[in-house]
C-alpha cells in the first residue's frame, strides 16, 4: 500500500463521487426541462412534478447516504483520539478542540500529537494547518 501523506490522504470513490453524482445531476436537469416543457406545451403536470420530486429525493438521499456514516466515523475518531491522548498524557483532549481538528490530529504520531494538540488549541489551527505540521504521517486507510 502506498505511503499516506498530506497530498494523497483524501479518498475518492469514482462510482459514488463521479458516476452517481453525474446521474443525479442529469436527472434533476432533465426533470426541470420536462417540467418547463409540460407547463409550456402541455402534458401531464402531475407526472412532470413527480419526476422532479423523485430527482430531488435522489439528491437528498445522495447527501444523507454520505453524511450519516461520516458523522459516525467522526464520533469514533473523537473517541479513539481522546483515548490515545489520555494514554499519552493522563488527560482528556481539550474541550475547545473542534472535531475537524481532532480528525486531523489522527494522522499525527504519538510523539508529535501532544505538541500539536497544544498548538491547535492555542493558535486555533485549521485541520489543513495541523496536517501540514505533521512531520511523520501516521496513515489512516480505514476512513471511507
Amino acid at each position: 500500500m502506498q505511503e499516506q501523506n498530506y497530498e494523497n490522504h483524501r479518498k475518492l470513490d469514482p462510482l459514488f463521487h463521479i458516476v452517481l453524482l453525474a446521474i443525479i445531476i442529469y436527472l434533476i436537469v432533465q426533470s426541470i426541462i420536462n417540467l418547463v416543457d409540460t407547463f409550456s406545451y402541455g402534458g401531464s403536470r402531475q407526472q412532470a412534478i413527480m419526476f422532479l420530486m423523485i430527482a430531488i429525493a435522489f439528491a437528498i438521499s445522495y447527501v444523507k447516504i454520505r453524511t450519516y456514516p461520516l458523522k459516525v466515523q467522526d464520533r469514533t475518531i473523537r473517541a479513539e483520539e481522546n483515548l490515545r491522548y489520555f494514554a499519552l498524557t493522563g488527560k482528556l483532549l481539550d474541550k475547545n478542540l473542534k472535531i475537524s481538528q481532532i480528525i486531523a490530529l489522527r494522522f499525527a504520531p504519538d510523539h508529535e500529537m501532544i505538541d500539536l494538540v497544544d498548538r491547535a488549541v492555542r493558535e486555533d489551527l485549521s485541520n489543513g494547518q495541523i496536517k501540514k505540521e505533521i512531520q511523520k504521517w501516521k496513515a489512516d486507510h480505514h476512513r471511507v
